[in-house]
């Protein structure tokens, strides 16, 4: 039986496969708008990771969400991986005035813009709206000998850099920092963590899968259903209550760990669309997230809904880079 989201990675491949040979037809002809009563047509939204990612996972939920609810139609999800986000990031800026074209992206994009050097920034992006945060976990693989994070902590603050933490980033990313910030909880100094950088959550489960790591720090929801199989273990997770899809896993807080750190995710299109462009993607998100059905996979998956549109989320994004920024240089990574 296929998992929850290689159904749905299934089903939006068959779409977005439909889209591509509609969208060169369609694209150009048919601005529809969001006060027209009908379906939105010829969008397309770049994950800017690998498949199996916790972007996107989001991206194809949102998609299907809006097809679904008759919002849109053959929208067109496609994944252009690299250098942590920012190689879909300078495609974004690149497409400047497209207005059907729109980028999954988070905390993860920001950081890497610096780390990376990347000459587009996300204030140069259209900002069009948050959508969710999530709580990281630690992880271990089902075979492994730590059976609880204190089990963790007692081994990795013995030798910090025997034991290799994986994450779905790169310098400045959400599962780059997670595991810094717990190092410096547990009294371990983050220069000395062993970090692997993986691009993407589905680069980081095979290593936990294979035992290349000692454990994972990522967000929750990229290990859910290997979780559900028992392929993995959770021993903690960072939010500041217990998560329902994760009722036996204690926070780190519960754990006598003083850290909460969350993620989140939200999405921006390029530069220089019209006012009109931009409501379309505004109104459609805003559509999108008043559904029952996104509603429910907010609950399925365990996010946290924070959603907040345009000006409000560019404040919010010019806001998160200043403190990235700020951190990274303190690091001596930017």
């Amino acid at each position: 039986m296929r998992t929850r989201r290689a159904a749905l990675v299934g089903a939006l491949a068959a779409v977005s496969m439909l889209a591509v040979s509609a969208c060169g037809a369609t694209a150009d002809k048919e601005e529809s708008g969001s006060g027209s009563g009908k379906p939105v047509t010829g969008l397309r939204l770049m994950v800017p990771n690998t498949p199996g990612s916790g972007y996107d996972l989001t991206a194809r939920t949102v998609t299907q969400v809006m097809q679904d609810t008759k919002i849109a139609s053959g929208v067109q999800v496609f994944n252009l991986p690299g250098a942590s986000g920012t190689v879909g990031l300078q495609r974004l800026v690149n497409e400047k005035g497209n207005g059907k074209m729109a980028m999954q992206m988070g905390l993860g994009v920001v950081g890497a813009s610096y780390t990376s050097k990347s000459k587009a920034t996300l204030t140069d992006t259209t900002p069009i709206a948050k959508l969710i945060e999530e709580a990281g976990a630690i992880v271990v693989p089902k075979d492994s000998p730590y059976k609880t994070i204190d089990d963790l902590v007692t081994a990795w603050k013995k030798d910090p850099k025997k034991l290799a933490v994986g994450g779905g980033s790169t310098a400045g990313g959400p599962d780059h920092l997670l595991p810094m910030q717990l190092a410096k909880a547990v009294g371990i100094e983050p220069k000395k963590v062993n970090y692997v950088s993986y691009d993407g959550g589905g680069e980081l489960l095979p290593a936990i899968l294979g035992n290349k790591i000692a454990f994972g720090a990522s967000g929750f929801g990229e290990f859910l259903d290997q979780i559900e199989a028992g392929q993995v273990r959770v021993l903690a997770v960072t939010s500041e209550k217990p998560i329902d899809a994760l009722k036996d896993a204690p926070t780190l807080k519960d754990s006598g760990i003083d850290l909460v750190f969350t993620n989140w995710r939200g999405i921006v299109a390029p530069p220089g669309i019209t006012e009109d462009q931009t409501k379309v993607w505004i109104d459609s998100m805003t559509k999108m997230h008043d559904s029952k059905e996104w509603k429910a996979e907010l609950e399925k998956n365990g996010w946290t809904d924070s959603f907040v549109t345009g000006d409000e989320f560019g404040t919010y994004l010019k806001e998160q880079d200043k403190s990235v920024a700020d951190l990274l240089s303190e690091l001596g990574l930017a």
